[in-house]
């Protein structure tokens, strides 16, 4: 089986796992796992950040809180409720974004469903993903990892378009997975913090589609 090593991390399995795959050759380059979380804090604001322009895929974009996908480890391979996607996520946060995983419990992260999307980063990477959405709403401190995140910044619910709409305005586009949760879900989700439990579906994965950008 081919693998790759991935910072140091170990390896991870270009059949199941990994995020970032060189396409040239294929139009859908490898399927794979990842996970979106979306972190709100106590008045409802989205932590959106700016991936790094050291990013291999989508460099220099805003998005929701993180994206990355499990490594391929026992504890972050658990599928019963999404144990292990839960546990890669409070890794992730720790990494991109400094926040202790004393601040996110396991319990904290709602896992509500999973798109299905792909999208080329330019002509060489792009992705291939069934996304696990997280959600988290908690007060946290942050602190970004300048090698991950270029800028974080709360947002709310009303000034979300006006913030996509500047950024676009100015040339700049959010990243393909962020684009599809907001057009097809965010809002409704966003409305209802406090009732998430109607929205959690785990057994449909929603097959959406995004032009190159």
């Amino acid at each position: 089986m081919l693998s790759l090593r991935w910072f140091g991390q170990g390896y991870i399995y270009c059949d199941c796992t990994c995020r970032c795959r060189d396409t040239r050759g294929t139009l859908d380059g490898f399927l794979h796992r990842a996970f979106s979380v979306f972190l709100f804090n106590s008045k409802d604001e989205l932590l959106l950040q700016q991936r790094s322009d050291a990013k291999i895929t989508f460099p220099g974009r805003f998005t929701n809180t993180c994206c990355s996908h499990p490594l391929h480890v026992p504890d972050e391979l658990e599928e019963t409720d999404a144990l292990g996607i839960k546990r890669a996520a409070r890794r992730r946060l720790f990494v991109e974004l400094g926040i202790d995983p004393k601040e996110v419990s396991i319990d904290d992260i709602r896992y509500l469903t999973r798109i299905l999307y792909k999208a080329p980063s330019d002509s060489t990477w792009g992705e291939n993903e069934i996304d696990y959405i997280l959600f988290v709403r908690k007060d946290v401190a942050i602190k970004p990892n300048p090698n991950e995140v270029k800028e974080s910044l709360y947002v709310s619910r009303g000034d979300i378009l006006p913030f996509i709409s500047s950024l676009e305005g100015q040339g700049q586009v959010i990243t393909p997975w962020f684009k599809l949760v907001v057009e097809n879900f965010l809002f409704e989700w966003w409305a209802n913090l406090h009732n998430l439990s109607k929205f959690e579906d785990h057994t449909t994965i929603h097959r959406l589609t995004t032009k190159s950008s």
